[in-house]
């Protein structure tokens, strides 16, 4: 089992996301805990140990950090604002 962090990003995102995409994004993330590389997640080119997740239109960029068995969750966004 991983341990999940968050940034002020991503709390503040789920925050003001609607109750129905919150909880899918969460349900995401709990799959993280017991799959950190899940068949779904794409390594973010040119950045050492982030890894994305799509939920529908939304993204979730994590770093995985296997010595520690951490996920720090680093942005939830739109695929459009996501990466920049």
């Amino acid at each position: 089992m991983f341990d999940i962090e968050f940034s002020r990003q991503a709390i503040s995102f789920l925050k003001k996301a609607d109750k129905t995409l919150a909880e899918r994004i969460l349900s995401k993330i709990e799959l993280l805990k017991t799959e950190p590389v899940g068949h779904d997640a794409k390594r973010i080119v040119g950045m050492e140990k982030v890894f994305r997740v799509r939920v529908g239109d939304y993204r979730i960029l994590y770093t995985l950090s296997w010595e520690l068995r951490k996920i720090l969750v680093d942005k939830i966004d739109k695929r459009a604002r996501v990466y920049k």
